[in-house]
This record gives structure tokens, C-alpha cells and sequence, in this order.
């Protein structure tokens, strides 16, 4: 017999009492209803903001480089309350891009064009401030003066660098050599040889590259997507990527811009060039990250399955070309850093436990073996259940991409909140569907995983 429901009296009128668990999802809605209001949404994602920039003002401290850049506008802010606001930042803008998508779903159209000049404003803002949550633009400065000295950063450390430059990289890279691209070693050394004996202006120089990358990925997108106003929240105007690729300077900003630019011309080729453009784009792409290189087979993928030879030969052989003409100067040895780097496994990468059992029962060398055969597997597996929840009325030149991407996030055995940049940017340009709240999730949880200025989480 089901249990009767609690009689309540009020104001002399009989009124049943929800059951606990009705309570519970009435307090839900209520939070998400709040939430997904105009003003809520856009008030959590200032908030947020602010605390960002309250952060990378207040340098050095637990979150950010071990020095202020440009200049110290504040006081440094204690460890832990820069970690307090940290996790307070990310938490926010989080709630925040949640928010703003719910209003934008329920009928909330703000112009694309107010979106971007607000995203425009903040990124200036970031922009000129300590980076925060990684170091990584502290040793991109680092290879940058290596090569600028005219030394081999595929070979020499930071570490052996020493000065001012091996001082604001992390511990953990400074006997790591370049695994970046010669196009991220070109940008680097540019930005070094101006700054010279100041790493402060060559960690600033690369700090506005990248933000004017993620301002023209953002300006393209709102041109070519089908719905600006949402192509403007998921890119420009998101403060959860604000936090992370711009605060963080990183150069997966660079390789999102390129893809989103090869997107569009696959998208619209009618003529060869279009193809060779395409393949030029990914090439330079590939010689910043060498993972960019799931863009070129995203792109690729839907010519092969039409049998459109001809096109995926032009943008093939342009890609091939712009890779041998960036790693013929420094050698096939530019690879050799990647082979290392491949057998790292981060947290919380479900290759983690994988990795912990294994080093009991197999050793170390045969559970690497075992994870680097058995990823790639589970990757394309993912991408091929993520690709059939996207709606099917979506472009494959960005669908592909976006469940390749997506899917690598989640199967490689190294992963980052910053590596999903270029899943964002086709996320933009794809149509309406239920992939992003998880897109969204994923991204916090690497977020709150891997967002301490290189320092690891401390107090």
C-alpha cells in the first residue's frame, strides 16, 4: 500500500505535503528556471570574470606564474585564497555558460554583435594580466629564446636555458624540450627576439596573439554559423573559455581559429584552391600541435566516404607539403620529444587506474605498450556513438571534426581543459543538440582538474 501523503493545515485550508523527493525536484527547477534568466545568467558570468581577473591581477600566487605580468597591480594574493578563487571563478562561469545557453534556448536573442564587443572587452582585459591556471606560456617564451639564440629547442631545455625564462617554468617541464610544432617555434622565437632579456614582453606579446586568434575565431564564427547568437555563447562571449584559453595564453586558441577557418572553406569549395587552402590550413595548424592532425582526418573523412579523390588528394598534398616544409629546417628529430610525451597519463583520464594496475602485474613498459594500442581504439569507438546524437541535418565538415575531437578528449591518455578549443569552435557550427551540456561537463571536470598556474593544487 502506498504511503499516504502528510495533511497539512494552512490558513484553515487542507493542503497535501510534497513527498521529499518531489521537494528536491521543484528545488532544481527553481535553481535552473533562475538560472537560465537573462540577468542571472550573464550576473553568475560576470561574477565569475571577476574573480579571474582579481586573480591574475594579484600575481604571483598559487594560480599563476611565479612572477607579475606586465606589471603588479595588486597586492600577491595568499595561496589559499587565490585557490578559493579559483575554484570559485571556474565554478561560476560554468553555471554561467549553462545559464546563458538555457536563456538562449528559451528564446533569449541578444545581438551578435553586443556579444562580441562584451567578449572583445573582457579579452583585452585578460589579455594584459598575469596569465592563469597554466605556466605553459612561460615555457612557450622559454623555447621561443632558445630559438632565438639560435639554439635547438627540440633539443635544449629550458632548464639548460637558465635566467629569467627557466625561472617561470613550471618544475615539471624545465628538462622538457619543445613538443610543439616549427610554426609555434617561428611564433615563439618573433615573440622573444622583441622581448629580448624581458620575459615579461615575450609572455606578453604571445598573451595578445592569442587573444586576437580567439577574437577572429569568434568574429568568423559569428559571420558563417547558421545561428550567430549561439555561435557567439559557445565561443566569444563563453567565460568558461575565456578562463581557460585565453587567461591561459595557450596555443590550442591559435589551432581552433585555423580550424574554424578550414571549416568554413570546406564547407563552401567549389573550386580547387578551396581544397588547397583547406590542407594549408591544417598543415600550419599541425605545426603548431601535432594533434591537429584529427582535424585534417575529420575533414578528410567525409571526401574519402563520398569518394571525392580528387579533393581529398589537393588538400592532402598541400597538407603534406606545408609539414615538410616546416620540419625540413629542424629535422625528423622535432618529432622525437612526442614519442615521451605519448606515454604520459593524467588525471583524471580514465587510463589513470589503467595505468596503476598495470604497473603491478605487466611493468611499466607493457602497460604503456598496452594503453597506446588500446586508446586510438576506444577514441574512434567514442566518435562514432558522439557523431550519432548530432543532429543529422548537421554539416559533416564540422560534425566529424567535433566527434573526433570530443572523443579524443575523453580517450587520450593526456588531457587538458585547453585541448578542447577546436571542439568548441565546430560545436559552434553545428545545429542545436545534446552533446554540449556534456561538452560543458567535460570541460569543468578538466578544468577543476588541471587549473593551478603550473604549481599543482596547493594551499
Amino acid at each position: 500500500m502506498p504511503p499516504v501523503p502528510r495533511v497539512a493545515l494552512d490558513g484553515g485550508h487542507a493542503c497535501v505535503a510534497a513527498p521529499p523527493d518531489a521537494l528536491g525536484a521543484t528545488l532544481k527547477d527553481r535553481i535552473g528556471d533562475t538560472l537560465t534568466r537573462p540577468r542571472a545568467a550573464v550576473g553568475v558570468s560576470v561574477l565569475g570574470m571577476v574573480l579571474l581577473v582579481l586573480v591574475g591581477a594579484s600575481a604571483p600566487n598559487n594560480h599563476t606564474l611565479r612572477a607579475p605580468l606586465p606589471l603588479p597591480l595588486l597586492a600577491p594574493m595568499p595561496g589559499g585564497v587565490s585557490t578559493i578563487a579559483v575554484y570559485t571563478s571556474t565554478a561560476l562561469c560554468c553555471l554561467g555558460l549553462f545559464g546563458l545557453l538555457g536563456a538562449n534556448d528559451r528564446g533569449w536573442r541578444p545581438r551578435p554583435r553586443g556579444l562580441f564587443c562584451v567578449g572583445a572587452a573582457t579579452v583585452a582585459i585578460v589579455t594584459n594580466l598575469t596569465p592563469v591556471g597554466s605556466s605553459d606560456t612561460a615555457s612557450y617564451a622559454a623555447y621561443g629564446r632558445i630559438a632565438a639564440l639560435g639554439g635547438d629547442p627540440y633539443v635544449t631545455t629550458p632548464g639548460q636555458l637558465g635566467g629569467g625564462y627557466a625561472h617561470l617554468v613550471s618544475g615539471v617541464w624545465l628538462g622538457t624540450p619543445s613538443v610543439y610544432g616549427p610554426v609555434a617555434t617561428w611564433l615563439q622565437a618573433a615573440a622573444a627576439q622583441i622581448g629580448g632579456q624581458r620575459p615579461w614582453l615575450t609572455i606578453w606579446l604571445l598573451m595578445l596573439v592569442n587573444g586576437a586568434a580567439f577574437l577572429a575565431a569568434g568574429y568568423l564564427l559569428i559571420r558563417t554559423a547558421d545561428d550567430p547568437v549561439r555561435a557567439a555563447l559557445l565561443w566569444v562571449a563563453n567565460p568558461l573559455l575565456i578562463v581557460l584559453l585565453v587567461a591561459g595564453g595557450h596555443l590550442d586558441t591559435l589551432i581552433a581559429a585555423l580550424a574554424v577557418c578550414a571549416v568554413h572553406h570546406s564547407r563552401r569549395a567549389t573550386r580547387p584552391r578551396d581544397d588547397l587552402l583547406v590542407g594549408l590550413l591544417v598543415g600550419v595548424a599541425c605545426g603548431l600541435k601535432i594533434s591537429a592532425v584529427l582535424l585534417g582526418v575529420g575533414l578528410l573523412w567525409p571526401l574519402l566516404r563520398d569518394r571525392a579523390w580528387a579533393r581529398a588528394a589537393r588538400q592532402t598534398s598541400a597538407f603534406a607539403a606545408v609539414s615538410l616544409a616546416g620540419y625540413y629546417p629542424f629535422g625528423l628529430h622535432a618529432l622525437a620529444p612526442l614519442s615521451s610525451a605519448a606515454r604520459l597519463v593524467s588525471v583524471p583520464s580514465l587510463w589513470a587506474a589503467v595505468q596503476q594496475l598495470g604497473l603491478g602485474v605487466l611493468g611499466s613498459a607493457v602497460t604503456s605498450t598496452v594503453i597506446s594500442l588500446a586508446w586510438p581504439v576506444v577514441m574512434l569507438v567514442l566518435a562514432w556513438l558522439l557523431h550519432r546524437r548530432i543532429p543529422a541535418q548537421a554539416s559533416l565538415a564540422a560534425s566529424v571534426p567535433f566527434a573526433l575531437g570530443f572523443a579524443w578528449i575523453l580517450a587520450a591518455p593526456w588531457s587538458m581543459p585547453w585541448y578542447t578549443a577546436t571542439v568548441w569552435a565546430t560545436a559552434a557550427l553545428l545545429p542545436r543538440g545534446p552533446l554540449i551540456r556534456w561538452l560543458i561537463l567535460t570541460t569543468s571536470v578538466l578544468a577543476f582538474s588541471h587549473n593551478s598556474g603550473g604549481h599543482g593544487w596547493t594551499w
